[in-house]
């Protein structure tokens, strides 16, 4: 999730309401930043100020629309102090898929964030991911193991999709911190190694094989026992 405002403050708080709720969230705040961000790291959900320096939020609306052609574009949650008709419509119109006017309750925000990503359109061409019997669907968001479905929070599975997209890669923590938490608030101490802990209590729950293993001194690499990838 990409979040872009320029209030410093707000910014702060609605990383944790959202980081609370079980997101990954990268905080820019000017338009330019949100541009260059989501062209490296495309994000599913971006919530966005309309008013914002350098470039405003209609502006990286409409720009964010062209980034893919096929259909996996971010959802777009547009912030704005504007309660007039006329600027709500303007929002739409340059792509937004929902608006929420200051101030607001951070439960809202949360259930709107939701209810975008099960709107989230199918993008064509995205085959699930995945080692061995493991499945990874970037689409639905839903993983299995075999024939058994594993239930994961929003940001453990960011981190499992980022697994999943770089099989057989080591990845470091300084990878996987910028890429999956966007080098922030919660990117500190050993939140890769908790997190990778709790991946794989779920992932071996029923007594599979190992498939994300640590490599001393480097980092971690999803790794089936038998090499295969998908």
């Amino acid at each position: 999730m990409l979040v872009v405002e320029d209030d410093a403050s707000l910014a702060a708080a609605v990383r944790r309401s959202m980081e609370y709720a079980g997101f990954a969230v990268t905080v820019v705040h000017d338009g330019p930043a949100a541009l260059a961000h989501a062209a490296r790291h495309l994000p599913d959900v971006v919530i966005l100020d309309l008013g914002l320096p350098g470039l405003d939020g209609l502006a990286v609306c409409r720009a964010l629309r062209g980034l893919t052609e096929d259909g996996a574009s971010p959802m777009v949650l547009m912030l704005t102090a504007r309660d007039a008709t006329a600027d709500r419509v303007a929002g739409l119109d340059a792509g937004a898929d929902d608006y929420l006017v200051k101030p607001f309750a951070f439960e809202e925000l949360q259930a709107r964030v939701r209810a975008l990503l099960r709107r989230r359109p199918a993008a064509s061409g995205a085959a699930p991911l995945g080692v061995d019997d493991l499945r990874v669907d970037p689409v639905t968001r839903r993983v299995h193991r075999g024939s058994r479905e594993i239930e994961l929070t929003a940001q453990e599975f960011e981190l499992l999709c980022y697994f999943a997209r770089h099989p057989r890669h080591v990845l470091s923590r300084d990878q996987l911190l910028q890429a999956v938490w966007g080098g922030g608030s919660a990117a500190t101490s050993n939140v890769v190694d908790v997190y990778v802990g709790y991946l794989r209590s779920k992932l071996e729950a029923a007594g599979e094989p190992r498939i994300l293993h640590t490599v001393r001194g480097a980092g971690y690499v999803l790794r089936g026992a038998n090499g295969v990838t998908v």
